[in-house]
Parts: structure tokens; sequence; C-alpha cells
């Protein structure tokens, strides 16, 4: 069984040309690993601003010297595009996205989306008044274990949602401080790798956070600058409780970029692991009903999966296709539910989840 948003390609449809702005390691890494396998997609061009990083990449991918600038607006005047791919620094993904959009150009942006809810709209906005795309790359749902997950979940496998477990623990610690900007990011738990999780809380249940109750638990070896690990109770609509528990530095067994997921029903038990490593290799999902043993669950079959699937449902929608999983306005309820976490970790309070209005 191939996944819905990888069905077979009609060969009538124009392949989408990409600009991509932001060649750190994270850019590099999309252009070795995430563009590549999607063939509807031809990368025309690469920007970064800063020149020693732009020709690093440049010898590290053997680009031409035709398809490397500095700027997207040069780029733009050089060469025919149809979208742009955002993989710079956080602080720079609206202004670009702002750039491309005036531009005519749809987006692909890098999660997080924003700094902030109220920038992240300020794009959102704008591509819904020109009529472009404007996606995040929320890359952990396109993978077969969530996708079951919230299958199981809409046909009501366990009945009614009692009450939903997260745990993400990783080891980041070990790198000196000062060579490893992982430590310096602003908010690196929430903002970094929890938003993957909010993500796929939002996509499982079928529901939007409430409220937020976030406690840092950072132990004092930790060398993040701000959160590594915290603890947080998440109220979504219906009333449904959730609980994360996250860190960069545990020591404990550890876990799949996805973490390890429990959602309870009235009638049974859902868990689910993934996203791995290894392609959709060690993606699980076990199922249990009215008590009985719990049972492997048949996952579908994905030709592509992360972030080449998002980049494929990037390129039909820029081709007049459907609108992708992962808009810029559906994942603004994703960015609220770590804005209010921040806010919870300042305030020591619980905080509201800003409502995000649906088109």
């Amino acid at each position: 069984m191939v996944d819905a948003d990888t069905t077979a390609h009609t060969t009538t449809v124009p392949r989408t040309r990409l600009l991509h702005v932001g060649l750190g390691g994270w850019g590099v890494d999309w252009e070795r690993n995430a563009i590549p396998p999607v063939g509807e997609v031809e990368r025309v061009g690469v920007i970064d601003a800063h020149e020693p990083t732009l020709r690093g990449a440049q010898r590290a991918l053997g680009l031409p010297e035709h398809a490397c600038f500095t700027s997207l607006r040069e780029a733009v005047a050089a060469v025919a595009a149809d979208g742009v791919l955002v993989t710079a620094p956080v602080a720079l993904h609206v202004p670009v996205a702002l750039e491309a959009l005036e531009a005519g150009l749809h987006v692909l942006v890098e999660k997080p989306f924003a700094g902030t809810l109220a920038e992240a709209r300020t794009a959102v906005e704008r591509a819904e008044q020109l009529g472009l795309v404007l996606q995040v790359s929320q890359n952990y749902r396109f993978y077969p274990a969530p996708r079951a997950v919230r299958d199981l979940v809409a046909d009501g496998a366990i009945g009614d949602l009692s009450v939903v477990h997260v745990d993400f623990r990783r080891w980041a610690n070990d790198a000196p401080v000062e060579t490893n900007r992982h430590y310096s990011f602003p908010h690196p738990l929430l903002y970094d790798m929890a938003i993957h999780h909010f993500d796929l809380l939002r996509m499982v249940t079928g529901r939007e956070a409430v409220r937020v109750y976030a406690k840092v638990t950072d132990p004092p070896w930790s060398r993040f600058t701000e959160e590594a690990s915290a603890v947080l109770t998440i109220e979504m609509t219906g009333g449904l409780v959730a609980s994360y528990r996250g860190s960069w530095v545990s020591r404990g067994p550890q876990t799949a970029w996805d973490g390890e997921w429990a959602l309870e029903g009235e009638r049974g038990r859902i868990t689910f692991t993934g996203r791995s490593g290894r392609g959709t290799a060690d993606d699980v999902v076990t199922l249990s009903r009215d008590g009985g043993e719990a049972r492997a669950v048949d996952l579908p079959a994905m030709d592509l999966w992360g972030r080449s699937a998002g980049l494929r449902q990037f390129h039909r929608a820029v081709q007049g296709g459907p609108a992708t999983d992962v808009t810029g306005r559906s994942n603004l309820g994703s960015l609220a539910v770590a804005e209010a976490a921040a806010r919870s970790v300042e305030s020591g309070r619980v905080e509201d989840v800003e409502r995000v209005e649906a088109l």
C-alpha cells in the first residue's frame, strides 16, 4: 500500500524549480538526503548570505558557480524558479519567506516556522493574499507510525481518548560549549525539538491544545543556555490531557526521534514510536483492546517519507494540486503550543494557548 501523499505522479505535470536559501549543516543535509529522492523537483539555485558558508557548501556538494548566490534577489533575477526552500536560521524564516512571496514564489520553510506566532501570521496572511503556497516542513508527520495512529484514533479503535503520554529522551551534552551552536539555540527543547511532538499530538488526536503548564527540569551540568529538559501538562479540546517529558540531557534509554507514545481510551491502548534514523524500518504501532494482548499494527508503505514526502506534497500544491498537510496556517496551532509553553516556563503558571483561526 502506498500512502495517499506518495501515489504515482503523472508525467504530464512539470517539475518544480526550487531555490534553496540557507546552506548550514542542515541545509547541506537537505541537499544530500531530502531533495534528491524527489524527482519532481529541480533545485536550480542555492543562496547563503555568508560567503564562506556558501563556498563551503559549493565545494562539498560540487555545485556550479552559476547556481550559487549570496542573495535571494540576485538569484530571482538570474534563475527562473517556482518556489523557495528556506533552511536558514529561524530568525530569518519569515523575512526570507516574505521576500520570496513578494517575488511571486511559493515557500517551503523549515520548522520552527517562526520565533513568535505574531511573526508567523504575517507570512501566512501575505501568502493567502497573494494566493501562494506556504508550507512548513513538519517532517515527522510523514512517517507510517503516526499516520496509522491518526487513522486508528479517527476510526474509534480505542473509543474516546482518556489520556496521552509522550516521552522523549536523548543525550546531546558532550560537545564543547564553544563548538556547539545547539547549546545556544533559543528554547532548544520546546522550539527546536518538542515542536515536532506538539505537531504530532495535534495530528494523531485531531484536537487542539487549550492550556499548558511547563516546568524546566535541567540538571546543573547541562551545557544548554535555555531549557534542555522539561515536563509539560497539555490540556486539549474536549478535556483530553497529555503529559510530555522531554530531555536533551537524559541518561535513560534513548528514544527514537518520535519519542515513545501511549494513547489510552475507553476500549484500549495504542503505543507507537518511530523515526529512528533508518527510514521507516523502526516505526512500530501496537494496539490492545478490551484488556487483550497488544498486537502489532500493519503500517502503510511509503515510497518517500519525512522531508522528501513533504517536498513532494509542496511540489503538487505548487502545480495546482491539493493543499499540503502542513500549510502555514495549519501549523500556527503547533507554534502556539510552543509559545504558550515558553510563557509558562517564564511565568511559572498555567498559560492559555492562543486560539488560531482556521480559514
